[in-house]
């Protein structure tokens, strides 16, 4: 094994646009729901409401945090909604289940979803057993990624040694607070999000497809 993991015995993994492929557009029905839902909320057209919605996720971290702290949106009800989607575009992903089961240690998924989403998007990749805990936005005392208090907290709550573990996301900005606490961190380029406009010293590694990446790590080992 690479050398930077021999260490590792946490392996952390984001949820969307990172156990399963970007190309799967599961996520834009999601965020098509919290536009609809800000623009019934603030009685807006959906452009206006398109621009408070990505307002809210790049100055708070999530749509839901914005809307908690400006209009005391009820953080179930908006969850509840926002995830009541077909799943149809994900399939079973035979590798990367047997990829995760293959890693020395404890798995584990960091989330700033909720946990009935996970468990669903999760079975539906045939990946439901595959994780010892979802930590979720519940979990967080609804504070989400990049906030470093999310991260504090799951180490916290899962007695996570940082320097003993490593963080997968798909969006970039989200592991630079993994690093800064200690973590090794994988940056999923999948297509989901640009690179950092400047700086990538907080990233480790650069994987294209995960479960060829854990495959690789592991018949090196």
């Amino acid at each position: 094994m690479h050398p930077r993991l021999a260490p590792i015995d946490t392996w952390i993994f984001d949820l969307d646009n990172t156990l399963y492929p970007a190309r799967a557009n599961l996520f834009a029905r999601i965020d098509q729901r919290m536009t609809d839902y800000v623009a019934r909320l603030l009685d807006l057209p959906w452009d206006a409401a398109r621009v408070v919605q990505k307002d809210y996720f790049h100055r708070h971290g999530t749509t839901l945090t914005g809307l908690m702290a400006d209009h005391d949106v009820d953080p179930h009800d908006f969850l509840a909604e926002v995830h009541d989607i077909e799943m149809d575009v994900l399939e079973r992903d035979a590798p990367l289940a047997a990829a995760i089961a293959s890693l020395p240690g404890r798995k584990l998924v960091f989330t700033n979803g909720d946990k009935p989403y996970a468990l669903k998007v999760l079975d539906r990749l045939g990946l439901g057993e595959a994780f010892e805990a979802i930590h979720d936005i519940h979990a967080m005392d609804l504070v989400p990624k990049p906030h470093p208090s999310a991260y504090a907290n799951l180490c916290a709550r899962l007695a996570i040694e940082p320097t003993r573990a490593v963080f997968f996301e798909d969006m970039a900005r989200n592991l630079a607070p993994a690093k800064a606490i200690g973590m090794t961190t994988v940056w999923i380029d999948n297509g989901s999000e640009q690179g950092p406009e400047q700086g990538r010293d907080f990233i480790d590694f650069t994987v294209h497809d995960l479960a060829s990446w854990l495959q690789h790590i592991m018949e090196a080992s």
